[in-house]
């Protein structure tokens, strides 16, 4: 499938366990299973736990360490549950796809296993909802095109407010995997680093954008304020609102829409660019490489 029919299929995709494990919980991720761990933060702490259920998610490329937290959890007395996109399968308890999806994959399955069933749900309808607007072949009333084609040749300065800046390197991954193109994360208190980056040289602000993804702090208005006079453009993607019925009341379900936001803006930037949206040879060999499967010369 191409990554288009991938994005387009995947809300409600997941069809993983849901049983929920013990708690208290911790979850860390690794290689592709970097990004649902971080995803998941409104609902796990990134963290090891000393009891109950320590979730480590990673893939064939990061299996070393994954093994390294495997076992340092077990250790502490937590029972460990391992989620991976492919690998040995002995040292595999659930499989998810590989590639650019697995962030949803991995995410939903923390979401369930840690009793979040309305949350990983509420999720299923906020994507459900973008899809069917982002999928279009028009730019007006797409918003993931129109996202594009205002960051197409500039480079977007990534911010989010505390607590949610796993959305700004999730972002830079989508940006640069799938889109091809630049982003600069932002992460911290962004102050110092909006007030200094382009003093005294102005210039290096064009063809610069701040997105700020999710809740607008008072922290972050004042960075916004900050940045719409030293860069081109200051744009503002805020978390779609959870229906009220859903129970859901993390911004779980928002972030992984916002996500699932950022990867069909990627799409359509490489296609705007002339570039494929598909994993480059690049990673493909790196990938293999660490994995141990990159063919003897």
């Amino acid at each position: 499938m191409t990554l288009h029919s991938l994005l387009l299929a995947l809300p409600g995709s997941y069809s993983g366990p849901v049983q929920v494990q013990q708690a208290p919980y911790g979850a860390v991720g690794t290689g592709e299973g970097t990004l649902a761990a971080l995803l998941a933060q409104p609902l796990i702490a990134a963290s090891l736990s000393t009891g109950g259920t320590q979730f480590v998610l990673g893939s064939p490329d990061s299996a070393p360490l994954s093994l390294e937290y495997v076992a340092l959890a077990e250790a502490a007395g937590a029972q460990v549950r391992r989620v991976a996109t492919g690998g040995d399968a002995e040292h595999i308890d659930t499989l998810i796809p590989a590639g650019v999806t697995a962030t949803y994959h991995g995410a939903q399955y923390l979401a369930y296993a840690s009793g979040h069933a309305a949350e990983a749900q509420e999720a299923d309808r906020l994507l459900a909802t973008l899809a069917a607007r982002c999928a279009g072949e028009d730019t007006e009333g797409n918003p993931a095109r129109e996202l594009a084609w205002r960051l197409h040749g500039r480079t977007p300065l990534l911010l989010a407010d505390e607590g949610s800046e796993g959305l700004v390197l999730a972002w830079q991954n989508l940006l640069a995997r799938t889109g091809k193109s630049y982003s600069v994360p932002v992460l911290g208190d962004p102050l110092p680093v909006l007030s200094g980056m382009f003093e005294a040289q102005h210039e290096q602000g064009d063809a610069k954008v701040g997105l700020i993804l999710g809740d607008l702090s008072p922290r972050l208005d004042v960075g916004r304020e900050i940045m719409e006079s030293r860069v081109d453009e200051v744009i503002h993607l805020p978390f779609p609102e959870p229906s009220a019925e859903s129970g859901a009341d993390s911004d779980y379900a928002p972030g992984l829409a916002l996500w699932y936001l950022g990867a069909w803006t990627a799409l359509y930037l490489a296609e705007i660019a002339g570039q494929s949206p598909e994993d480059s040879p690049v990673l493909h060999r790196a990938q293999a490489e660490l994995s141990g499967e990159a063919p003897e010369n």
